[in-house]
């Protein structure tokens, strides 16, 4: 099993100075080691290490922990695609197999950056060195991602905990519409992850979540999902061992076949591990 989404970092109260008073649980250091108990109990064999710092050394922070711990399959590295050297830096960054793909939060951003004609061109130039890219976006911001992927038929994406849905409020309306549309994309997947985050993180409901499940698998399918848990930011809720029970409990309604699509063939396609 290969889960898709994870961080580590070396706690910095100034650069992840988004890791507020209200998420104590991930104020800290988080490491391989932190996870590898979990790992084996759950059966977990790999992961995907996701950038959570918007530096290039973040890639080597990654490429460096992806060394001595085996359990990284593959690295979501980041990198500026408005650079006007960015083919170089590409070029540079292809040496080194483990990194897969990118991403950029793209959820602190506005349409206009999502849509600026540079960007897209940036993102135009991976197909050339056959990486993914990660979306992470909030679920208002959707419409733009659509426009964006539809000038991209030829690249592979995958979206970022589910579109980020709001889990709390349940309005769900829109965010299943655009993610019909999105996912009408055959370029693009879909990581079950995050959805913690997006809830009450103390008080969620298991119907809460497996009504955002249900749209995801209804319009994606069993083909295009792939697990992932948001580790250590889903702590400020539960314990690993508790969102992974969630997705396992939920994919026992598909077959022996669809849920190895799910957990790990889907992640090994997509990333290339």
């Amino acid at each position: 099993m290969i889960d898709t989404h994870v961080h580590f970092w070396n706690f910095d109260p100034v650069r992840d100075s988004w890791i507020n008073e209200d998420m104590l649980a991930i104020r800290k250091d988080f490491s391989p080691k932190n996870l590898l108990r979990t790992y084996n109990d759950l059966n977990i064999t790999g992961c995907i290490a996701v950038q959570a710092n918007q530096s290039e050394e973040e890639n080597q922070f990654l490429l460096t922990l992806a060394e001595q711990n085996e359990i990284i399959k593959g690295i979501v590295g980041w990198i500026d695609l408005l650079n006007p050297d960015l083919d170089a830096r590409l070029a540079y960054w292809s040496n080194f197999k483990t990194i897969k793909g990118w991403r950029h939060i793209l959820q602190a951003e506005n349409a206009g950056f999502i849509l600026n004609k540079k960007f897209i061109d940036g993102l135009k130039l991976l197909k050339k060195y056959n990486y993914t890219y990660d979306l992470l976006c909030y679920h208002n911001q959707l419409p733009a991602i659509i426009n964006m992927v539809d000038q991209l038929p030829d690249q592979p994406f995958v979206l970022d905990h589910c579109g980020k849905p709001d889990v709390k409020s349940q309005d769900l309306k829109s965010w299943s519409e655009n993610i019909k549309t999105l996912a009408s994309n055959p370029n693009v997947h879909c990581k079950v992850s995050g959805l913690l985050a997006e809830a009450d993180w103390k008080n969620w409901k298991e119907k809460e979540l497996f009504n955002c499940f249900d749209r995801i698998f209804e319009h994606f399918g069993t083909e295009r999902v792939m697990y992932g848990s948001d580790w250590p930011v889903m702590l400020i809720s539960r314990p690993y061992q508790d969102w992974f029970n969630l997705v396992h409990k939920y994919a026992e309604r598909f077959s022996a076949e669809e849920r190895k699509l799910i957990f790990s063939d889907n992640a090994k396609v997509f990333y290339g591990v």
